[in-house]
Order: C-alpha cells, then sequence, then structure tokens
C-alpha cells in the first residue's frame, strides 16, 4: 500500500529522536507499536469480514442454483406422471 522501506524509517527514527530526546524515544516507539498492532488486526478482521461475506455469497449462489435444479427435477416429476396418467387413460378408452 504505502511504499516505505528502510532508509524511510530510519529518517523518520532520526527525526523524532532529534524531536522528542532519547529518554521519551523507548516509551513513544512502544506506543507505536502498540497502534501498529492494533491497525494491523484491525485491517485483517476487515479482511476476514470481506473474505466471510464472499463465501456466504458463493454459498448463496450455489444454493440459488441447487433450488432451480430442484425445481427442473420436481417439473420433470410432475410431467412424467402427468403422462404416465393420460397413458392410462388412452388405455381405459381402448378397452
Amino acid at each position: 500500500m504505502f511504499d516505505v522501506g528502510f532508509w524511510e524509517f530510519a529518517l523518520i527514527g532520526v527525526i523524532a529522536l532529534i524531536i522528542v530526546g532519547p529518554e521519551r524515544m523507548p516509551g513513544i516507539a512502544r506506543t507505536a507499536g502498540m497502534y501498529a498492532g492494533k491497525a494491523k488486526r484491525f485491517i485483517a478482521k476487515i479482511q476476514d469480514d470481506v473474505g466471510e461475506e464472499l463465501e456466504v455469497d458463493k454459498l448463496k449462489e450455489q444454493l440459488n442454483a441447487m433450488d432451480k435444479d430442484a425445481n427442473i427435477v420436481e417439473i420433470f416429476d410432475e410431467t412424467k406422471q402427468a403422462i404416465s396418467d393420460i397413458k392410462t387413460d388412452v388405455d381405459k378408452t381402448k378397452s
């Protein structure tokens, strides 16, 4: 996402060291690391949620396709039954 390499981080670290001083730098680094970890976990959670939603959408599509197939099978069964009934009626009229 951001193209930040080693030298950019080193420059930011040197500038921060000059501005805040060496005695406060460890606390600030620890706090920055904590917030970076929280941000990373937040982004990972969002990615997981989006992935789950995509899986749910795929499952819904599959269920809809299966439902359509089930409807087709029911129509075929009903058609077969109707043809069978017609054949029975025709056979009865011939006799």
